[in-house]
């Protein structure tokens, strides 16, 4: 019993240190997000002289910031919004439209084409974008990718490593039966994998999404390399045109911005941050 109540002393200790431990890495964590808030209502001036003091009196504009911000320059803010907005549904929607497709392929097939298409994806994932950027906005220009209704292709190909290795994860988690019974019942392979392995696929298809979109969303330097800067304008690109005469930054409608751009990415993360565990989760049943 004393050595029962002794370990039971020592778990509770180990998890109370790890408890405090962590509530401080999350402290550090919101800590850049809680000042980009407090800076986002204070004045340029009073975020230069100190920018960890709360506002006052003097310091406090309220919402001048945002509304500055969305006005600032000759381009338009919502127009910048709208462009996002398509981009990242687009993107993500034919990556996972793609990639699970392929995935499925290259999990049943297993043929060596099959293998040699799933290790290009995973070697994908650890080639840096800036050993192609440069041949990448020469390439795009030439094959006309240099618009938001074209870049989704270009993200296909970037996204495609780690949605792949993921899907491919889940689907050698699925009973190979539940698919000879579709066939048995006259499904092609097509509709077999629309109405049999896509529903089973919900979990991790939520998980890619939520990854994809927040990557292309918050993305700023595909879109500065690739789009005509002159007609289309994403919000990080917008943010970063946030200057004045001799390069000087309003950093009050910076901060707005900024917030104003995170904000949707954190609510859609919080509303499906349980998919994405269970997603994640699946897909390391089989590697």
């Amino acid at each position: 019993m004393r050595k029962d109540r002794m370990k039971t002393k020592e778990y509770s200790a180990g998890s109370t240190v790890l408890t405090v431990a962590f509530v401080l890495i999350c402290l550090v964590w919101i800590m850049p997000i809680y000042e980009v808030v407090v800076n986002s209502l204070k004045s340029n001036n009073a975020i230069n002289l100190d920018v960890f003091a709360l506002p006052n009196s003097e310091s406090f504009v309220g919402f001048a910031n945002y509304v500055k911000g969305m006005t600032f320059g000759n381009y338009p803010f919502l127009k910048a919004v709208g462009y996002s907005l398509f981009i990242t549904l687009a993107s993500t929607a034919l990556i996972l439209v793609c990639t699970s497709m392929a995935a499925w392929y290259v999990s049943r097939v297993g043929s060596f084409f099959s293998k040699i298409v799933y290790y290009l994806c995973v070697f994908s994932m650890v080639v840096p974008f800036q050993m192609v950027m440069f041949t990448l906005s020469r390439t795009a220009n030439r094959l006309s990718l240099d618009t938001p209704w074209t870049i989704p292709v270009i993200y296909l190909g970037f996204g495609a490593g780690l949605a792949v290795f993921m899907f491919c994860g889940f689907v050698k988690s699925i009973p190979l039966e539940i698919e000879e019974a579709a066939a048995i019942d006259g499904c092609g392979p097509v509709r077999t994998f629309f109405q049999v392995v896509l529903p089973m696929m919900k979990p991790t298809m939520i998980s890619v999404g939520v990854l994809e979109i927040m990557w292309v969303w918050n993305d700023f330097l595909l879109p500065y390399l690739v789009l005509d800067r002159t007609e289309y304008m994403t919000i990080p690109i917008v943010i970063q045109h946030l200057k004045g005469s001799y390069g000087q930054v309003d950093m009050g409608a910076t901060m707005a911005l900024i917030l104003l751009s995170i904000l949707p990415v954190i609510i859609f993360y919080l509303c499906c941050q349980k998919h994405i565990i269970k997603g994640v989760a699946a897909g390391a049943v089989k590697g």
